[in-house]
């Protein structure tokens, strides 16, 4: 990776990656676009609330023109905020995708990284180099009051170097296959009422058992992990209304799976009556173990679980409301990345089936002075632009080495950023990806089985044209390398 930088050395900096601030899709911050260097808060500097939602499809969001599943608080932030409605994910899945929420830095192509044993064996499942400086810290360092609230167990490693980022950190333990409790615990009969015959034998049984050893005892709807992260982060609210400004995320893994929300949520979507097994989680791949009622069940439960976060971030809202902090607060509300339920053959996230199931992700902006308010972009975005706006709006000082996003601040008044951006390119373990206003193009990251659609013909992607247009698909795939710094993008034998 190179040396590392000091905490000095890297805000004088600016905080530039490895590959450099011309990464990928026009993505170099200019004219004030935004860095990260320490300079003191001003005295009325806004507060920020960063909400980030895992496996969030656009779809499953009834403001993005959807009305399958309910999703009412979200909804009425979208009419406070700018709705971006071309944001895609800079980099999947978990962990990499908030490498670049934090530091602004793009995880993708995944150069020099090595697997530790462990983890997650993805490309970028890393932690935060710590020559990488995040805008908490640079928050924090300007005086600040920062604080993460997080379910999402991938982050409590001290390895990881994320919770460790923060002043104040709160972290729900048990979601997932985390070794909260032993998983000899899991009552059998809970067991077998998730297991599909499918999943015997295989990492999804041990996974099921761990989850039901770690939410044995649930009594009340305050007891699932939405509800807890969200709870908590009203109680962190209290303590930071005294200690302005500050900067606060709250990260909730649903709906990520497992999908087990109270069953008056389920009961929005399916039949009451419905006694057989319940797909709480999937085997990531094809989807033909699963039949079309159990397809439809398991959807039914993501709904579920998405409608019981919905329905906690809207308390959360309101105690924003009650304390009186919308007037001086920027909210962010962003999804790392969708699921695939089936839509296009495949469950879970298959890294080689990148379509709108996986790709497509919600992004608000509400700003405390309504700048933006009911309005939408078509702008290209991803993650890494989430620091370089926190950065631009707050007066940071632009370095001479800046991000690897741009600001999307104009955008809030009616403006273009400074760096267009035709493109946006994204990438998942071995397998690439990039959209324009034409085309969608999807790989491996050496060109290997392409796929191509045209977005004016085929909007939903259905149709293959690789082989009718070889030549573009070379020319997307070409783009690709070069915004990536050059060939060949790196593979690895995991």
């Amino acid at each position: 990776m190179g040396r590392k930088f000091s905490r000095r050395e890297f805000l004088r900096l600016g905080g530039a990656g490895v590959a450099g601030a011309a990464l990928l899709g026009g993505a170099a911050c200019t004219g004030g676009a935004g860095s990260l260097v320490r300079r003191e808060a001003p005295e009325d500097a806004m507060n920020i609330i960063l909400v980030i939602v895992d496996s969030l499809r656009k779809d499953a969001v009834g403001a993005y023109g959807h009305d399958r599943i309910r999703t009412p608080s979200i909804d009425a932030l979208t009419g406070d905020s700018l709705r971006f409605d071309r944001f895609f994910p800079e980099s999947v899945p978990t962990i990499p995708a908030r490498r670049s929420i934090h530091t602004g830095l793009r995880s993708f192509p995944f150069r020099n990284w090595e697997y530790e044993p462990g983890d997650v064996r993805v490309y970028g499942w890393e932690p935060i180099p710590d020559g990488q400086v995040t805008i908490s810290e640079v928050l924090g360092d300007a005086g600040f009051e920062t604080a993460i609230v997080t379910d999402t167990r991938h982050q409590f490693e001290p390895h990881m170097n994320f919770m460790e980022r923060f002043h104040i950190r709160r972290k729900i333990e048990g979601q997932e296959w985390s070794e909260y409790r032993p998983a000899r615990q899991a009552d059998e009969e809970r067991v077998q009422r998730y297991l599909l015959d499918a999943y015997r034998g295989t990492h999804v049984e041990s996974k099921i058992r761990q989850y039901v050893a770690n939410t044995e005892g649930r009594e009340t709807e305050e007891d699932w992990f939405a509800p807890q992260v969200f709870i908590q982060a009203m109680e962190v609210l209290e303590e930071l209304k005294e200690s302005r400004p500050f900067f606060l995320t709250v990260d909730v893994f649903d709906p990520h799976e497992p999908w087990d929300p109270p069953l008056k949520y389920v009961y929005l979507y399916d039949d009451p009556d419905y006694d057989g097994i319940e797909p709480i989680t999937v085997k990531y791949g094809d989807a033909g173990y699963l039949d079309e009622r159990l397809l439809q069940r398991a959807r039914a439960l993501y709904a579920g679980e998405t409608t019981m976060m919905d329905r906690w971030f809207g308390e959360f809202l309101n105690k924003v409301d009650e304390l009186g902090l919308f007037e001086e607060t920027l909210l962010i509300f962003v999804s790392d990345h969708g699921l695939q339920l089936g839509d296009y053959g495949v469950v879970g996230k298959v890294s080689s089936r990148l379509f709108p199931d996986l790709m497509d992700i919600p992004m608000l902006i509400r700003h405390p002075e309504g700048k933006g308010r009911g309005q939408t972009t078509d702008y290209f975005s991803a993650f890494h632009d989430i620091p370089a706006t926190i950065a631009d709006m707050l007066g940071f000082e632009p370095a001479d080495q800046p991000l690897d996003g741009v600001s999307l601040a104009p955008l809030l008044e009616g403006q273009r950023p400074a760096a267009e951006r035709p493109y946006m390119v994204s990438g998942y373990d071995r397998f690439v990806w990039s959209r324009d206003d034409r085309y969608v193009y999807m790989s491996e990251n050496r060109g290997e089985n392409p796929s191509l659609y045209d977005l004016r013909e085929d909007p939903e992607q259905r149709r293959d044209i690789s082989g009718e247009k070889p030549e573009v698909a070379r020319e997307i795939f070409d783009r690709i390398v070069e915004e990536a710094g050059g060939g060949p993008l790196p593979r690895y034998d995991i």
